[in-house]
């Protein structure tokens, strides 16, 4: 069965209903479509799983070595919001550009919009089960960085939620914005590296902002993950401030709001020519 037949199947079996469906029931079908075919991709399966956790093994020695006597960090501190980072950009961001591609180009989306789901519904059903796996890498990662490291629980549990959450909403637009601009299935493993390694350098997930020249820094806090990450170190550690916390949350509602316009007026429908 085709991916296009997999999903009209699974979005369309009971078509004398359909009058009658939910948004919240048409992209739970949607969701059950996406997570069968994503269950038959062994490659991306392995990057959104296993990736996370090497990235964050891999880096633990280099954290080590960093001076963190002065930035009141630990390696705790900063492998398990960098871990959290990981598995956004890998278990969402790049699994979701993927998807969008692939379901664009095998004209999954342009059949898609000829029934009842709206355009929301469809882009919002098709990221549901990155977003589950995604949340529930970030448990695993947080509670296993907490064993295996001795970290503290949280002094600001609303905060690294916030920060996950708000990582796990920004991540899906910026999936469907660089969605919008990748040609080919073949393309989208290249259009999603600038953000990737970027992310990994600059927004705090192997190198803290804190030991970072202050002129770097004030580039890097301007970064889409950067306040992602931030908010998620500071509800572990509860050293942000008010004026802060604020203006991180300006920094990843304004990369939503930018990925969302981007969505709205470049995303394709259907393959590009």
């Amino acid at each position: 069965m085709s991916t296009a037949d997999t999903i009209r199947h699974t979005t369309a079996a009971e078509p004398a209903r359909a009058a009658t469906t939910t948004a919240g029931a048409r992209m739970a079908a949607l969701a059950r479509a996406e997570l069968a075919l994503l269950g038959r991709n062994k490659a991306t399966l392995f990057t959104a799983l296993v990736l996370p956790a090497m990235l964050t093994f891999a880096m633990s020695s280099a954290v080590r070595e960093m001076e963190l006597k002065d930035t009141g960090l630990s390696v705790g501190t900063v492998l398990l919001p960098g871990a959290l980072g990981y598995s956004l950009l890998f278990a969402v961001y790049s699994t979701l550009v993927g998807v969008f591609v692939v379901r664009r180009e095998e004209l999954v989306l342009k059949r898609l919009r000829t029934g009842e789901l709206r355009d929301t519904e469809i882009l919002a059903g098709a990221s549901l089960p990155a977003v589950a796996i995604g949340l529930a890498q970030c448990v695993v990662l947080a509670v296993g960085c907490t064993l295996a490291m001795d970290i503290p629980a949280p002094r600001t549990v609303w905060l690294a939620l916030a920060g996950v959450l708000l990582g796990v909403v920004t991540s899906c637009t910026l999936a469907a914005a660089t969605a919008a601009f990748t040609r080919s299935a073949e393309g989208a493993q290249i259009s999603v590296m600038p953000l990737m390694l970027v992310s990994m350098a600059g927004s705090g997930m192997v190198v803290p902002l804190d030991v970072m020249p202050e002129s770097v820094a004030s580039v890097c806090e301007l970064l889409p993950l950067t306040p992602v990450i931030g908010l998620i170190r500071s509800g572990w550690t509860g050293g942000a401030g008010a004026g802060e916390i604020f203006g991180q949350l300006a920094v990843v509602v304004a990369w939503t709001l930018v990925s969302v316009f981007a969505v709205r007026r470049r995303f394709r429908w259907e393959p590009r020519r």
